[in-house]
């Protein structure tokens, strides 16, 4: 005997036990798909950076100035250990606009015992502070001290990688890649900001190195048409402690066919 196929009518209190089923079984599938949806979107995010930027929480640091060539402050982490500390001003600037207040009075910054309070950025083994207040810095020794860093030459090399500015790539943005922070990086390098080479070392590992002219000084303006362009850069590779600085002429940058892996297009 043929059995009745049902007929559901909204505006009846029940509904026959295959409609239920059949919406049941559809509402299931509907959330299986948009679970499965949501895990392929995750996945296929790049994850945060490992990088701290400790906004709006002050940490005060004390150290030996320098600028070889960019402002410095060599901090004493544990005997006879120490880190350079990259100094940075408030926003898309360098540190030098808020040191006019102590340079004013004809004072010479190099080889003096700064305290500076600011806020820190780490990544991967690298340390910045972020001058907010010109009433930050202080002279805590008004003696010149010796131990300055000294730079050991380690030769003519050539690196692959990509120029970013270490700032918002190093914590203070997340994420600090993708199209729209490249033109941000440009913004931060003219503003003064040291521009850093993003490579890997032989062993895969992520590496930075501080980028100078063939002279040793800073490089900013004319570095910006390379910034976030995969390139082979080749230049003298000096080492100061835990910072490598790669001395260049631009003309020796070759910028290569390829997509960026950090500013992507």
């Amino acid at each position: 005997m043929r059995e009745d196929k049902e007929f559901y009518v909204g505006y009846f209190d029940e509904m026959g036990p295959n409609t239920k089923r059949n919406i049941k079984g559809f509402i299931v599938l509907v959330v299986l798909i948009v679970v499965f949806c949501a895990m392929v979107f995750g996945l296929s995010q790049r994850p945060f950076a490992n990088s701290t930027f400790e906004f709006g929480s002050d940490t005060e640091i004390t150290g030996i100035y320098h600028e070889m060539p960019y402002p410095m402050l060599r901090v004493e982490v544990a005997e006879n250990e120490y880190k350079n500390i990259v100094l940075l001003g408030f926003g898309k600037s360098s540190i030098n606009p808020f040191l006019k207040k102590i340079r004013r009075k004809g004072t010479r910054l190099t080889g003096k015992i700064l305290t500076i309070k600011g806020n820190l950025i780490y990544y991967n083994g690298k340390t910045l502070i972020q001058l907010t207040d010109e009433e930050n810095v202080s002279i805590k020794n008004q003696l010149f001290v010796s131990e300055l860093p000294i730079k050991d030459e380690m030769g003519r090399v050539s690196f692959m990688g990509e120029i970013v500015d270490p700032k918002c790539y190093f914590g203070v943005m997340k994420p600090g890649y993708g199209k729209i922070h490249r033109s941000c990086a440009v913004r931060c390098i003219s503003g003064g900001i040291p521009p850093v080479l993003a490579t890997k070392d032989n062993e895969g590992n992520d590496r930075y190195v501080l980028l100078t002219d063939s002279s040793g000084n800073p490089i900013n303006e004319a570095i910006l048409n390379y910034i976030g362009k995969p390139a082979k850069v080749t230049g003298h590779l000096e080492r100061m402690e835990d910072w490598d600085f790669l001395r260049l002429n631009t003309g020796d940058i070759e910028v290569l066919d390829q997509e960026s892996g950090i500013y992507v297009q």
